[in-house]
């Protein structure tokens, strides 16, 4: 039995589409064909609205009251997912953040023992990370990697059976490591970084462009600029108005070809709640007005959702269509999975995100079933 979804306007590849309807089957996008209001299959969805594929967020730390470096359980992982359902958000990948080898062991873990959800694969953001760089995560647990650690990282492609994301500093191992971790099929992200150019070759992407890294120097250009530079790398924006300025922003859209951009929540517990604080590794940390911080003023994380960040990239005078793409799309491609998601188009999941003529969440869609906002 289909569904035909009518009455919003379609962001379809670059173009927002008037006048078209999708029409749902099993799970999957059946077709794109012209609205038609007498369908007795058809329901009619807000005027003015807009149905976008479901946006993918590639680093979530938490939401829903729960922090996964708090409790890195199957159970936390898809409470934090069902939060960013609600925020318009329909597939994650949970993130560990420098952690202890026990508790990387147990967030392995409660991935492996979640399907569906929601549930896209892993993030694991350190600990092989720069000491000199490192924003929110504790310095005692930031360590180069031994040959166990590159074992075990080189491992889980084929344990999850999902991508996995290893944010790291490649000035903290040999080439070597690096070229085996890409070619075991892990996702190599720079981050937390003073990495120069020349050793950024086996990376694909970068995380939080421009935190946690040195601005770009005269006779120093570092990440950011090997970023800036590399039309094949991807890179995560946290598009809050806090953690990047908007003249920096521009000057990436600029510089970089938009298809490589992926927002990115950075979220932590507080989101989807109205948490005014929250422990992160023993530390307190402060939400207030938008920002989420430790006691010193260190950021920690973001208070941000995607949708969020869309509507700050569209403020920005991005087209919605290629705002859209940045939460969806882009980070569809960058995992893999361009097959089955991260566009309207027949034969791919029916995952989608309802955004209300002020760009709110009005709605989602997983594998075709509606869930509310």
């Amino acid at each position: 039995m289909s569904v035909l979804l009518g009455g919003a306007d379609l962001i379809v590849g670059p173009v927002r589409l008037a006048g078209h309807a999708l029409r749902l089957a099993e799970g999957r996008i059946a077709a794109i064909e012209p609205d038609d209001p007498q369908d007795p299959a058809r329901v009619a969805l807000p005027a003015g609205s807009v149905l976008a594929p479901g946006f993918i967020d590639i680093q979530v730390n938490g939401g829903g009251g729960f922090q996964f470096n708090e409790t890195p359980t199957a159970e936390a992982a898809r409470a934090i997912a069902a939060a960013h359902r609600r925020l318009g958000t329909v597939g994650i990948l949970p993130t560990l953040i420098t952690d202890t080898p026990e508790t990387t062991a147990r967030a392995v873990a409660a991935i492996e023992a979640t399907r569906g959800d929601g549930i896209l694969g892993l993030h694991l953001e350190g600990p092989h990370l720069s000491p000199r760089r490192p924003g929110v995560h504790r310095p005692d647990r930031i360590r180069p990697p031994d040959e166990a650690d590159l074992a075990f990282l080189a491992g889980l492609p084929a344990r999850l059976g999902r991508p996995v994301i290893v944010t790291l500093a490649p000035e903290t191992m040999p080439e070597a490591a690096l070229e085996r971790l890409a070619g075991a099929g892990l996702i190599l992200c720079a981050g937390h970084t003073e990495a120069p150019p020349d050793r950024l070759a086996r990376i694909a992407g970068f995380t939080h462009l421009f935190n946690a890294m040195p601005p770009i120097a005269a006779r120093a250009p570092g990440p950011a600029a090997a970023a800036l530079l590399r039309d094949d790398a991807y890179a995560g924006l946290i598009a809050d108005g806090i953690h990047v300025d908007p003249a920096t922003i521009r000057l990436l859209l600029r510089c970089k070809p938009a298809e490589r951009i992926l927002l990115v929540s950075d979220a932590m517990a507080p989101a989807g709640t109205d948490l005014p604080e929250f422990r992160l590794q023993g530390r307190r940390i402060l939400r207030q007005a938008g920002r989420l911080a430790t006691e010193d003023g260190t950021l920690a994380g973001a208070d941000l959702s995607l949708a969020s960040a869309v509507r700050v990239m569209a403020g920005l005078g991005v087209p919605l269509p290629q705002a859209v793409a940045m939460a969806s799309t882009n980070p569809a491609s960058f995992l893999g999975l361009a097959h089955e998601r991260g566009r309207l188009a027949p034969g791919l999941r029916a995952d989608l995100t309802l955004l209300g003529p002020d760009l709110a969440v009005l709605a989602t869609w997983r594998d075709g079933a509606r869930a509310p906002a």
